[in-house]
């Protein structure tokens, strides 16, 4: 019998529902499946990434474009006073 698993927080690519796809594994290949739409899949061996990954705080420097490094470069303090009447 096939153990059937949930993956937590992944959006079926067919439907888009959110925590409904589930992997299982059946002779040595792993499928995702869809518990809402019925949609399934042969999971990628090797997947690669594709693209440029995202600007994070904790990217490498030569990653970080200038842009990003004076963004708050126009920020103005504004200060709330309590008037007492």
């Amino acid at each position: 019998m096939t153990t059937k698993r949930f993956i937590a927080g992944a959006v079926c690519p067919s439907c888009g529902h959110q925590d409904s796809v589930r992997m299982y594994s059946e002779n040595g290949e792993n499928f995702r499946e869809c518990v809402d739409c019925g949609f399934s899949d042969e999971m990628e061996k090797d997947p690669s990434l594709t693209g440029k990954p995202p600007v994070t705080r904790v990217s490498p420097e030569d990653m970080k474009s200038n842009d990003d490094a004076n963004k708050d470069s126009g920020v103005q303090i504004v200060r709330i006073l309590d008037q007492k009447p």
